[in-house]
């Protein structure tokens, strides 16, 4: 008798195991994908931003250092977010990627607002067209990270969970990084602009 509530309490380990790592999956799957959410409107965004750099180098020969600083930025966030696609839970990928984007934000607001200071630049249809393009972009990005946030609070949260955690501990599932936002102290300072 007692071998047989042994071999029903093994059996309901068992299944209950197979369960919790089937939900430790299915929320790493969903992490994937909302990154691959992110990476479509990240790539949208790199893609704008050759195309400004471009438009502003025609006005703008005295800011070399600005529009190589926001090229140079561009190619640091590529890269960064080619290496969380390659990984999507990882937390060090995810802190690479926010201070690359925090950078390339910081770039491109600065040589925006340095665009102002060139007024055939700022009538120029196209620079309007890219930053309405930019703008929106910064939206869906915006939107997308909240949507992996989400999903990695929900595996973070099934991953740090009695007894799921157990699991996790067994089949080396990690905690994932969220995204912050791109958004500090130093992008939020006032860009002067010698007149």
């Amino acid at each position: 008798m007692s071998g047989w509530i042994a071999l029903i309490v093994l059996i309901a380990f068992a299944a209950w195991a197979v369960v919790a790592y089937n939900r430790l999956i299915a929320f790493r799957n969903s992490i994937s994908n909302a990154h691959g959410q992110i990476d479509v409107q990240l790539r949208r965004r790199y893609d704008l931003v050759p195309n400004l750099v471009e438009t502003a180098r025609k006005y703008m020969q005295h800011e070399r250092e600005t529009l190589e600083a926001v090229t140079l930025a561009r190619a640091r966030a590529v890269s960064a977010s080619d290496a969380l696609r390659a990984k999507p839970s990882s937390a060090l990928a995810a802190s690479a990627l926010a201070d690359a984007e925090g950078t390339l934000s910081l770039g491109l607001g600065r040589l925006l607002a340095l665009s102002e200071a060139y007024p055939e630049l700022k009538a120029d249809e196209t620079l309007r067209d890219l930053r309405e393009e930019l703008t929106s972009t910064e939206n869906r990005v915006a939107f997308t990270r909240q949507a992996y946030n989400d999903e990695v609070l929900a595996f973070n949260n099934a991953v740090q969970s009695f007894p799921d955690l157990i699991v996790a501990k067994l089949f080396g599932f990690e905690a994932a990084g969220v995204l912050r936002s791109t958004d500090n102290a130093q992008q939020r300072e006032t860009v002067r602009i010698a007149l």
